[in-house]
Formats: structure tokens, C-alpha cells, sequence
């Protein structure tokens, strides 16, 4: 029997690693060509809103991302302590499943509503994901009182929820966290949010517009929030992943 084989928490980091070194790879790859075209028609569709309506909207967004990422309900969760990936990686997982049922209940209630109620899911949905983010990082150890995690969190939305152009180029932030995270801008408030936004809208718009149809909402409401908070949920598993990895220099350069 193997060192590894021997050793159960080995085992488990070892499968983790393979994991994440498929993930990461399925994770950059170049645009398709589906992905160029929808990029572009949104495109169109973006140049063709006047740009004082952008500029509501990604202050709208960027208001809402602030306050919960500054909110004290938010950033109140203490890191976790163990080190061992298993355990961290189960309490990650018992907050994904948390709070994949509770977007999935909140899509459920306001799909039914119709469009107007629809525009109450943006907040509320985005408040549940950043919560469902907060509480993954502290499982991993991270203190998220910290700025710079937070910023990291952020990354990870942008991974989840952009274009495949996006995803490459922050996959290479992440991947070079530790010196990335030196470059950081110092306040929030000089952080890209009309890109942010805009990235966001796009995916969402997308995968959510459905929701705002009278009858079918309700199920589509419910539906949509369930998956896109599991993928959030999965992406951050092997973000935290990649950064345990570094750290313990598992993967060479």
C-alpha cells in the first residue's frame, strides 16, 4: 500500500488536486464560437441603452455588492481553523446546500410575482450569493474582515458569471494570487464595477430572463437560482482549491 493509499486525508487532497487540475483546465479555454456571437449581440444591445441608464444601473449594482460586502452580518463569519481540506471542504459544502435551497425557495416566490417581483430578485439573490460565498471562504480559513478577501470573492463571482474571455483573464489573476494581491487597488470604490456590472447583467439576463414570464416564472424562478448557485458554489470550491494548492506549492510553475 502506497503512502497515500495508507493515508486517508492524503487520499482525499490527492483526488482534490486531480480535480482542480481538471476544472482549471476545462476553465481556460478560448472563447467558442456561440460564446462570440452572444457576447457581440449583447454587445449591440448594451450600445443601444443610453449611457446615464448604465450608469443607474452599475451604481444600482455596484451600491448593492458594496453593502454586502461590507455589511457586518456579512463579514461576521470567523475563519475556520482545522486544517485539513476534508473538513473544510464539508463545511463548504453544507453551506452550498443551504443556501442553494434558500435561492431556490426566494426564485420560486418571486418568479411568482411576475415582472414586478422580478426586479426584487436581482437584491435578494445577489445578497444570498455573496452570504453563500462568505461563509465557503471562512470553511477554507480565510478571514474575510480581511479587504483583500473580499476582493477575492468578487473574482470569483466574475469567474462564474462572465464571458469566457473574462473567466480567462481572472483565472490568471488567480492563479497568481499572492503576488496579484499586491497590486489590488485600495479602496473598493476604485474596483471596475461598470465591467462588473455589465459582465453580470449579461450571464444573468440570459439565464433568468425566463423568470419574468406570468405562471412559468415561479418554476423557472426556482429552478434558475438552484443551478447558478451550485455552479457559484462549485466555483468557489476549486478557487479555494487552487489557493490551498499554491500555498502548499503542490502546484510548480
Amino acid at each position: 500500500m502506497s503512502p497515500i493509499e495508507s493515508n486517508p486525508e492524503k487520499l482525499y487532497e490527492s483526488l482534490a488536486y486531480r480535480d482542480m487540475m481538471i476544472w482549471l483546465q476545462k476553465t481556460k479555454k478560448k472563447p467558442s464560437l456561440l460564446n462570440r456571437v452572444t457576447k457581440g449581440t449583447q454587445r449591440s444591445i448594451n450600445n443601444l441603452i443610453p449611457e446615464k441608464i448604465h450608469r443607474a444601473i452599475t451604481f444600482a449594482i455596484e451600491k448593492m455588492v458594496k453593502g454586502v460586502l461590507t455589511g457586518n452580518e456579512y463579514i461576521g463569519t470567523k475563519p475556520y481553523t482545522v486544517n485539513r481540506l476534508s473538513l473544510r471542504e464539508y463545511k463548504a459544502r453544507k453551506s452550498i446546500r443551504l443556501y442553494t435551497r434558500t435561492a431556490s425557495v426566494e426564485g420560486a416566490v418571486t418568479g411568482a410575482g411576475g415582472i414586478l417581483m422580478g426586479f426584487v430578485d436581482l437584491p435578494a439573490f445577489l445578497a444570498i450569493k455573496m452570504k453563500m460565498l462568505f461563509e465557503i471562504a471562512a470553511a477554507y480559513g480565510h478571514d474575510v474582515r480581511d479587504y483583500k478577501e473580499r476582493v477575492f470573492i468578487l473574482y470569483i463571482f466574475k469567474l462564474t458569471f462572465a464571458s469566457q474571455k473574462t473567466r480567462n483573464e481572472t483565472i490568471a489573476y488567480l492563479e497568481n494570487w499572492p503576488s496579484h494581491a499586491q497590486t489590488l487597488p485600495e479602496k473598493l470604490t476604485d474596483f471596475d464595477w461598470r465591467n462588473f456590472q455589465l459582465e453580470y447583467r449579461d450571464y444573468m439576463d440570459l439565464a433568468k430572463l425566463a423568470q419574468l414570464i406570468p405562471i412559468i416564472g415561479a418554476g423557472v424562478g426556482a429552478i434558475a437560482n438552484y443551478k447558478l448557485s451550485q455552479q457559484l458554489g462549485k466555483m468557489a470550491i476549486h478557487a479555494y482549491r487552487l489557493r490551498y494548492f499554491l500555498k502548499t506549492n503542490a502546484i510548480k510553475k
